[in-house]
């Protein structure tokens, strides 16, 4: 059986998935994940889905060179729109736009509610989608943010309440309805907030660096400019909440 080596993005994913979980990859891409985590004891059986018959016929090539054809199914689906209920515990959405993911998630609500997981990586809208997720009974347990090839990734182990109830004991996001809390753990995450890695605060840092760039260019071109005096009090205002994410107590 040959082993796949999976990118650190990809393996920070397969790191949030529950030992033991049956998964359903929805954009599986060329399948890697999922034989990776056949392949590690992680995940006894696995659904790989896409919506392109080319990269899905990939995945197959792959998973019978890897002989888990008897473990790893693939199927040609458009989000969950060919999942049954009941078939895997874990749900990953992985390199794919945020706001895809979004409507993943909720165009078929009673499957998605039904995993006992999702394990996430939006590419980008990171904070509509974080806000989609709280505002759909959906609560981030675990996130963690890693830096490869010079871009920074997060990815997100969420649940729904029900589930949270089920688990008790694990971080997860605050309980507090402060507002401007909640926009805080929206755009940086919840649970990353409390972690403070080395990586989260380079991630800061470079956000503040960004932020007082474009000040300082927007004051040198003036401000009478009504768009640019707007743009400056928004680009602020990133700044203020980048400064009081790293200043916040853990």
């Amino acid at each position: 059986m040959r082993p796949v080596t999976l990118s650190e993005r990809l393996r920070t994913v397969a790191g949030m998935v529950t030992r033991g979980n049956v998964v359903c990859d929805v954009g599986c891409d060329h399948g890697f994940t999922a034989i990776y985590l056949v392949q590690k004891g992680i995940s006894p059986r696995a659904l790989a889905m896409d919506l392109r018959k080319g990269p899905l016929s990939a995945a197959g090539e792959h998973i019978a060179a890897c002989g888990l054809g008897e473990q790893i199914e693939t199927r040609l689906s458009d989000g969950l729109h060919k999942y049954k209920i009941g078939e895997a515990d874990t749900l990953i959405c992985a390199g794919m736009g945020g706001g895809l993911m979004m409507r993943i998630l909720a165009e078929e609500r009673e499957k998605t509610d039904s995993f006992r997981e999702l394990v996430l990586q939006p590419q980008s809208e990171l904070q509509q989608f974080r806000r989609f997720l709280r505002e759909n009974g959906y609560r981030i347990r675990d996130e963690e943010i890693l830096l490869e090839e010079g871009k920074f990734y997060q990815v997100i182990r969420a649940v729904t309440d029900r589930e949270r109830d089920s688990q008790p004991g694990s971080v997860e996001a605050s309980d507090r309805t402060d507002f401007e809390l909640c926009k805080l753990e929206d755009r940086y995450g919840p649970v990353l907030l409390r972690k403070k890695t080395p990586v989260f605060l380079s991630f800061l840092e470079r956000e503040e660096a960004i932020c007082e760039q474009i000040l300082t260019q927007l004051r040198s071109q003036g401000l009478a400019d009504d768009k640019r005096r707007e743009r400056f009090e928004e680009v602020e205002t990133q700044l203020q909440d980048c400064r009081r994410a790293r200043d916040l107590p853990i």
